[in-house]
């Protein structure tokens, strides 16, 4: 099950729907606390018992295995994420088959599964919680003094109010930084459980067939899937890190001033406004969380902190004008009246600051519109000879190092469905929806990276590889979101398919130009099915060791580095 994205963009804006998506990931992480939990200790109860009690503990962990199903966020998953959401019910399967002649205790469990998992809920999900705690204390301390700021009377002394703006400001920005550092820790927990989890279980499971002589020939069948298990884990780390890096800097940025400033004018309008109400036996002040479509000229009220006994639903209101308050007119700052086709009389809202009025009177139809400004790129024979220069030094210095280039962004709707050939189909006719010069530097560079694909026996350097390195150089999203950050690993996809189907993708005009439709979401099991421990092949493999998985890691890192450094040398050239 998906849960919506969380973008940092709406950590200023605190919404009702920012906080519910963010209960949604608390009870998330609370479930796999309690899951880790029941599996460290069932990992436990392996050592301590044998024979009846020893099987009797495996089955219940092969049962706590397959009733656990990961959670992702987005609403596609790639193959490599289907093999491993699918794997803990592989495992339990496999557990259900070689429990009737298992007779060895279970050895190494405590340094191959306890501590990798206790230290991930130590080092992740304990840091997430502390992060919860600064988030709910800092939201505590800027809404407690935000009340009070707004129930200052303008006719104090204006040193007074900009003292009490300034304290304001400065407890914003405060709540702010812990919301957006603690959305960025849960993506990391979220991403980094996919193999922080998985992999001790597998190295665990793996201990316990090839320690098992009576278990020799399952092993062996065993060994497909495992690595192509491994290969699916090590191709999702390598999408994490990479995603990661992006997610630190969009945070950073997120922070900066210029950019809070800058994503108001991209986002739709909407936030707190306190509204007047006036009784029979006076006036009150309700808060509510509204939102502004601009192009009905509607504002939905959503009423906020409702007592059980007066329940309220949201309210509707289509706008005929607004209208600045001024000061000396209300014992309230930041005020403005708005008339509506629905109310005789004009209804009277309050700002969170005198930003915050600006803006809503902007989005309004104001009276300080705010001019975008609109710039544009293109390739020229610069840009070529440049490339083609890098290329061609690279080229001849060795097959280790690659060029960088910028190509127009792609639409990767495709790369999304479960039908192989409809991948290449798509991603064949949308190369050349390009523009001319963009596809032409786009073949170019494609050309280069398939030729250092081709000493992947020297360079370490597979289509794999290299789409997670070029996979978000080549493709750039419009906006910076999470949500787009999280969508890199349908980008490398697409790369790895351009590398792969060179010669397919530029050797000419896709067959068919016309415009395709759109696959329906993949409900049936895809073409290529993955290696299930049910059906798996009686094929004989050297049992690889933990060394070995963290060599090849070390590799896969060490090379992702070193290609993230010639591209920052070749950008400063």
């Amino acid at each position: 099950m998906g849960h919506p994205t969380l973008e940092f963009s709406a950590c200023y804006l605190d919404s009702p729907d920012f906080r519910e998506t963010l209960k949604c990931y608390e009870l998330e992480l609370e479930r796999t606390s309690k899951f880790l939990k029941e599996l460290i200790k069932d990992g436990n109860s392996l050592n301590l018992f044998c024979f009846l009690a020893y099987s009797v503990a495996v089955q219940k962990f092969s049962q706590t295995l397959n009733l656990f199903q990961f959670d992702f966020i987005g609403d596609s998953l790639t193959d490599d994420e289907i093999n491993i959401a699918q794997s803990f019910q592989e495992f339990a399967v496999l557990l259900q088959d070689v429990e009737h002649d298992r007779m060895m205790l279970v050895q190494n469990a405590s340094d191959l599964l306890i501590k990798p998992l206790e230290k991930f809920r130590k080092e992740q999900i304990g840091v997430t919680k502390e992060k919860r705690k600064k988030f709910e204390k800092e939201s505590e301390k800027y809404y407690s003094q935000l009340d009070k700021h707004l129930n200052l009377s303008a006719k104090k002394k204006e040193s007074q109010l900009q003292e009490a703006d300034d304290l304001l400001e400065k407890e914003r920005v405060n709540f702010y930084e812990s919301s957006v550092e603690y959305v960025y820790q849960i993506h990391q927990v979220q991403d980094r459980k996919k193999f922080d989890v998985v992999e001790p279980v597998l190295a665990f499971l793996h201990s316990i067939l090839t320690l098992n002589n009576l278990t020799v020939e399952m092993t062996q069948d065993f060994m497909p899937y495992k690595q192509e298990l491994q290969l699916s884990l090590q191709n999702t780390r390598n999408n994490y890190e990479s995603t990661r890096e992006e997610l630190e800097e969009l945070m950073k940025r997120m922070t900066n001033p210029l950019q809070i400033c800058k994503m108001h004018s991209f986002l739709p309008m909407e936030g707190y406004l306190y509204c007047q109400e006036k009784w029979a036996l006076g006036v009150s002040w309700v808060k509510y969380y509204c939102k502004y479509h601009k192009e009905g000229r509607l504002l939905f009220m959503v009423p906020c902190e409702q007592k059980t006994t007066t329940k309220q639903g949201p309210t509707q209101l289509t706008l005929k004008s607004c209208i600045r308050r001024k000061t000396d007119s209300i014992d309230k700052r930041f005020c403005f009246d708005v008339e509506t086709i629905e109310r005789n009389s004009p209804v009277t809202f309050q700002a969170l600051s005198e930003g915050d009025r600006k803006l809503w009177m902007e989005a309004m139809d104001g009276k300080e519109p705010v001019s975008l400004f609109i710039y544009s790129l293109e390739l020229n024979e610069v840009g070529f000879k440049f490339v083609r220069k890098c290329i061609n030094y690279i080229e001849t210095r060795g097959k280790l190092s690659v060029g960088r280039s910028v190509a127009s962004s792609c639409p990767f709707r495709g790369c999304k469905s479960d039908n192989l050939d409809f991948r290449l189909s798509e991603i064949h006719s949308l190369t050349y929806k390009l523009p001319e010069k963009n596809r032409e530097m786009l073949e170019m560079l494609i050309k280069h990276l398939v030729n250092v694909c081709s000493h992947s026996d020297e360079n370490l350097m597979t289509p794999s590889n290299m789409a997670v390195i070029f996979g978000p150089t080549l493709m750039r999203a419009k906006e910076e979101t999470v949500a787009a950050m999280l969508d890199i690993k349908f980008q490398n996809i697409v790369v790895e398919i351009l590398i792969e189907d060179y010669k397919k993708i530029f050797s000419g005009l896709p067959e068919d130009s016309t415009a395709r439709p759109v696959p329906p979401p993949r409900i049936t099991p895809r073409k290529r099915q993955p290696i299930t421990i049910s059906k798996r092949p009686l094929r004989a493999y050297q049992a690889a060791s933990q060394d070995h998985f963290q060599h090849t890691e070390t590799c896969s890192r060490v090379c992702i580095q070193y290609f993230r450094c010639i591209h920052c040398v070749l950008i400063c050239s």
